[in-house]
């Protein structure tokens, strides 16, 4: 079998990163979800390479053809190449030697088959000879492709012994590009070995979950983690409640043209708004993601407040968050409110504490309690131009004096 001509293969910039690798010589081939990407007609976002180049070689003939070489992993024998601001990882051939579920010990080999056989799936063993397009599949990946099928390479309890992550990429994988039931090995696997988990850090679990979440609707697949005990370990809190309600968000995003999140998704998983802090801790979220799980999350009442006034009050992408988990409203009426915040921008208020000192207030809490409720009021009217917001002022002055 031939890989299918991609836009992707064919450039200047390749060809020359190709020829500098000894692609012509059987050294360097396309491996892994470049080549699946294409066999399913993805469009394919990174290209890896795989090479019996030893990583100093690489360096050296990058170098040599004024290609910027970056040894991003060299001691699991990753280079990355840089050309016109565009990167290629090119990995040499390697065989474990120790694993511990965390992280292993490898040592370099010339054989494709070996460096294949420590891949997690079969759909992700496949590589591709650059000058004849020939494929190469030494497990099964092509009829596991054919069939939507993710499958461990060999026993599924080794494959995740060495990488206790491969857990929820199993599951990721089949989310993305699995169809009907998960396979049944890798499936008792991944439930036998969820304990697992533990041992990983939480900024890899949130990476993975976050990856999960934010395909286009992951929700039959989480069902099946939740209904597993998957998340126990590391998520307890996550319950077949919270599926529910992520059932709920995928058309919600979709009327609204909104895209998927995987913080809006974690959002809707978890049933109360207390845990968010919890949760994004021990998770180890960035602050950004934190910050905004917390927003979605916080348990202060809106009243069915105006879209544009819930904006102002917590910003427009909380807001539209909000909004989308609110199943007070069907998903065409949410979809209208976060249509109104599109091209709305946060206005500022046109009356400042400096307005009111000079209109005779004494500088201190009284200007701060007034001006919240000039605020207030002028939020409340749909943000009005300087004329009203100054009205406002001076019927809060009379009201106060």
């Amino acid at each position: 079998m031939k890989l299918p001509d991609a836009p992707w293969q064919g450039g200047e910039d390749m060809r020359r990163l190709l020829a500098t690798l000894g692609a012509a010589e059987g050294d360097t081939r396309f491996v892994g979800g470049c080549v699946r990407d294409t066999l399913l007609g993805i469009t394919v976002a990174d290209v890896d390479l795989a090479t019996r180049l030893l990583p100093e070689e690489v360096i050296r003939r990058l170098e040599q053809a004024g290609i910027k070489a970056v040894p991003t992993g060299l001691a699991h024998g990753t280079v990355t190449a840089v050309i016109r601001g565009k990167s290629v990882e090119i990995t040499t051939l390697r065989r474990d030697v120790s694993t511990d579920g965390r992280r292993a010990t490898v040592a370099f080999t010339d054989d494709w088959r070996e460096d294949a056989g420590r891949r997690d799936f079969t759909i992700n063993a496949l590589s591709a000879d650059p000058e004849s397009g020939e494929i190469f599949d030494y497990f099964g990946g092509l009829e596991d492709l054919a069939a939507r099928q993710v499958r461990f390479i060999g026993d599924a309890l080794t494959r995740i012994a060495e990488d206790h992550l491969r857990i929820l990429r199993f599951f990721r994988f089949h989310a993305r590009f699995g169809a009907g039931a998960p396979d049944p090995a890798g499936l008792e696997a991944c439930t036998a070995r969820a304990n697992d988990l533990m041992a990983l850090s939480r900024e890899r679990i949130a990476g993975e979950l976050l990856r999960l979440l934010a395909l286009p609707d992951p929700t039959p697949t989480v069902r099946i983690m939740v209904e597993r005990g998957i998340f126990s370990p590391v998520l307890p809190e996550i319950d077949l409640g919270g599926v529910e309600r992520l059932a709920a968000l995928p058309p919600r995003e979709q009327a609204a043209g909104v895209g998927a999140d995987g913080i809006r998704r974690l959002a809707a998983l978890l049933p109360r708004a207390e845990i968010a802090v919890d949760v994004a801790a021990r998770l180890r979220l960035s602050n950004a993601q934190r910050a905004r799980l917390e927003c979605i999350e916080r348990a202060e009442p809106d009243n069915g407040i105006a879209p544009r006034q819930l904006a102002y009050r917590i910003g427009a992408e909380c807001a539209a968050d909000r909004l989308l988990l609110d199943d007070r409203f069907g998903a065409e009426d949410a979809a209208a409110r976060i249509g109104a915040l599109a091209s709305w921008r946060r206005p500022s208020l046109p009356v400042r504490g400096g307005d009111l000192v000079a209109a005779g207030v004494t500088a201190g809490p009284e200007v701060a309690r007034l001006l919240r409720r000039i605020e207030d009021r002028w939020i409340g009217e749909d943000f009005p131009g300087e004329a009203r917001a100054r009205a406002i002022m001076a019927e809060e002055l009379r009201h106060g004096a």
